[in-house]
């Protein structure tokens, strides 16, 4: 079987063009690729919209476990309201036995530990899955969490394993992942893997400083990677202090990205930024180019 190369796109902070990015990525890279789009930001998927899917529940997804008092609850005892760390049990003092609530429950198992006879541990529906097909032929994954629920890095991995199998179904050579912002679970569970990270920055203290939180994630897999400065023109001598820490850590700098209002409008057309703008799709040509070079 052929081998099937994932690029994973990050950028630590939020709000730095990463799905944006991302779309354009794909849009590109489908003209001579067979690929799959997985859009890993569970929280928030908006990656579809930028690439016209229209978007089919595949299933309902069940990937937590949370804590239920069952008929045996009267056995455990009070000890265990100061041994939830996440204050989901309280004390019934005229019951004379344990509450749970769902919500707070975060289905750590440690009051399973403690009263097993009186607690029972249920898998939840937490989050639902998506399939479709976007306007430009390739297949797109997503996820959406449920409110109030938790779990978001195993419904990531369920993203990807679904995107797999499109991927070996339809001959694909590549997924590309778009990652949620931050460094958490998700983000963990999206870079897990990959071949290579593009990884999305702008000019700002606070998005260089996320950047090397991510690059850290990155480095403790062996994930090479690759930066991309999205905005660079609007605050050109802060792009020199990227510049220099790229060069400090060898990291290739694989383009830099102008700030437009081309963005807004294309976002407001849904449209990857790549096929409105034919400047853009050449700076976007040059950073998948150096990107390739290094997977």
């Amino acid at each position: 079987m052929k081998s099937i190369k994932t690029l994973v796109i990050v950028s630590g902070k939020g709000g730095v063009g990463k799905t944006t990015i991302a779309a354009s990525v794909a849009y590109i890279l489908a003209k001579r690729k067979k690929l799959v789009v997985a859009d890993c930001d569970v929280d928030c998927p908006n990656l579809s919209n930028l690439l016209g899917a229209k978007l089919k529940k595949e299933k309902e997804l069940a990937t937590n476990y949370k804590a239920f008092a069952n008929e045996n609850a009267k056995n455990c005892k009070k000890e265990l309201v100061d041994a939830c760390a996440f204050s989901a049990i309280s004390w019934d003092n005229k019951a004379q036995t344990i509450k749970i609530n769902e919500f707070l429950c975060e289905g750590c198992g440690t009051c399973k530990l403690l009263c097993p006879e009186g607690i029972t541990m249920k898998k939840v529906k937490n989050a639902q899955l998506f399939c479709g097909r976007t306007n430009y032929g390739f297949r797109i994954v997503s996820a959406q969490l449920t409110i109030g629920s938790s779990g978001s890095g195993k419904i990531v991995e369920e993203v990807k394993a679904k995107a797999k199998e499109i991927a070996a179904k339809e001959n694909a050579e590549l997924i590309i992942v778009d990652a949620a912002a931050g460094i958490g679970c998700p983000v963990i569970a999206s870079l897990r893997g990959a071949d290579f990270a593009i990884c999305v920055t702008e000019p700002m203290p606070a998005a260089l400083s996320d950047l090397k939180r991510v690059l850290k994630i990155a480095e403790h897999f062996s994930i090479p990677c690759g930066i991309v400065i999205n905005k660079y023109n609007i605050n050109p001598k802060f792009v020199e202090e990227i510049n220099k820490f790229a060069e400090e850590k060898r990291i290739p700098i694989l383009g830099r990205i102008p700030y437009s209002k081309e963005f807004v409008e294309a976002t407001v057309k849904t449209l990857p930024i790549a096929k409105l703008s034919s400047e853009q799709r050449k700076i976007f040509v040059k950073i998948i180019s150096k990107a390739e070079s290094y997977f």
